[in-house]
């Protein structure tokens, strides 16, 4: 059997593999089937959160009663031809099943109406191959176990999780129901159930910043490498990259590494410029847990080390309006109520430069461009799906996380501005958590005065 007609004919099973693929015999096929050792117990795999996921589940099944729930985890994507992204589970699948791991591509969880029980979970799930039965083990470069490593099976999969766990097989005979892949109702319901953080999540949370501190402490001691590279945003992108694979899932985001004018873009992932001594490096970075929370914070540092006296002077501004966002968090308060805080006093500092004519009005945000702040969590938009009623035109409540960032963003080209403003961006962005007396800081061992910030390069660099 020549290649092609091998692919083809693993393909029809449902196993990918490649063109190029070499042929197996059927001896081969026969010898690759016997002689293995039984795979070892697992032990105790309980999952540490099986126990609060079943709370979560219930309160989901509570807004939905005698309705039948169906939460994918999603699939998996294709890069390049046959290389896929590497695979996240979707947040809200995670949330209710405790399950984070790569091998979670194409599973589903489905709540089934289970009369006065409410619901039922059942998880479908792709479990180990079996050695005697079959070749995906070897041959699937999706699924295979040789190719992707090994995953549990049934009776592990339901002591892992405490939920039923049958073959992703026998999903085609399952009767359709609610898809939160594409029912907004149930979409909104698994984002406004989120809103608020029990106490492990928070110490999740916590854990994904105290990695980033560290990613970002790594930063700064790498900056005379990377002020050397000629790509030397990229340089900066790598040392955080790294820390966060290392201490965690990976990055919760793609990693914002933007000097100078870059620093004006509000999503430069592109990393690839230089970095100059006399600008400001924009590091916005989170490190996402093995659990999939992230943090998600941004510093501007001078290059050199001291900020310069007009750098200085818009940090200070940005600085201003975000303690001013801080300082209007508690619970009760809109959601809003942080955003326009800060952007008060980044109108009146505007208006004090003579940048604008008065502080009035919404002319400021030709120069802030975005939002403030938002929700945090297994997303770093977290709870997006959410009704505006639930979340933006809210109020905030204790055990939610959010971040507060403004930033100021004065554009290479823009001739309403002063020559020495222009192509200068700032931001400082925290994360917190809302607390019955107001909002306690995550991030704050990281610095964020200029003169802290100054001391913490110095020490890091032994200058």
């Amino acid at each position: 059997m020549d290649d092609s007609i091998a692919t083809r004919n693993t393909a029809m099973s449902g196993i990918r593999t490649a063109s190029h693929d070499l042929p197996v015999s059927a001896e081969l096929a026969a010898f690759l089937s016997g002689h293995w050792a039984a795979t070892p117990p697992p032990g105790d795999i309980r999952n540490p959160v099986a126990e609060l996921t079943s709370a979560r589940r219930a309160r989901l099944s509570a807004r939905f009663p005698g309705e039948r729930l169906i939460i994918p985890a999603g699939e998996l994507k294709v890069r390049s031809n046959d290389c896929d992204h590497r695979f996240r589970p979707h947040s809200a699948y995670a949330w209710l099943t405790g399950l984070t791991g790569e091998d979670q591509a194409g599973h589903l969880l489905v709540l089934e109406p289970d009369g006065p029980r409410g619901h039922e979970p059942v998880l479908y799930v792709r479990p180990r191959s079996p050695r005697d039965d079959g070749d995906e083990f070897y041959r699937d470069r999706r699924y295979g176990e040789f190719w992707v490593g090994c995953r549990p099976d049934l009776a592990e999969a339901e002591r892992m999780t405490g939920i039923r766990c049958v073959h992703l097989d026998s999903y085609r005979a399952v009767p359709p129901g609610r898809d939160a892949s594409s029912d907004p109702e149930l979409a909104s319901a698994l984002s406004e159930l989120r809103l608020i953080k029990d106490a492990w999540e928070v110490a999740q949370l916590q854990l994904a910043v105290d990695h980033t501190t560290s990613g970002f402490e790594d930063v700064v001691r790498a900056l005379p490498r990377a002020l050397a590279h000629p790509r030397g945003e990229r340089w900066i992108e790598g040392i955080f990259n790294l820390r966060a694979r290392a201490e965690g899932n990976g990055t919760g985001y793609e990693t914002i590494a933007a000097s100078g004018a870059h620093a004006c873009v509000l999503h430069w992932i592109r990393n690839d410029g230089p970095l100059d001594p006399g600008q400001l490096l924009l590091l916005d970075a989170g490190v996402e847990t093995d659990t999939l929370y992230t943090a998600d914070i941004t510093r501007t540092l001078p290059l050199s080390g001291r900020f310069s006296p007009v750098q200085r002077e818009v940090y200070e501004l940005v600085l201003a309006a975000q303690e001013a966002g801080i300082a209007a968090l508690k619970p009760g308060a809109r959601f809003r109520d942080f955003h326009q805080a800060g952007m008060r006093v980044i109108a009146e500092g505007l208006a004090d430069w003579g940048v604008l004519k008065s502080a009035d009005g919404d002319l400021h945000r030709r120069y802030t461009l975005c939002s403030s702040g938002h929700m945090l969590g297994l997303d770093v938009h977290d709870c997006a799906q959410a009704r505006a009623t639930a979340y933006l035109d809210g109020v905030l409540e204790e055990g939610q996380v959010l971040t507060v960032e403004p930033g100021l963003y004065l554009q290479p080209d823009d001739e309403t501005l002063p020559a020495e403003l222009r192509g200068i961006g700032v931001r400082i962005e925290d994360d917190l958590i809302i607390t019955a007396e107001g909002a306690r800081t995550l991030s704050g061992a990281l610095p964020r005065t200029p003169d802290a910030v100054e001391q913490w390069m110095g020490e890091l660099l032994g200058s």
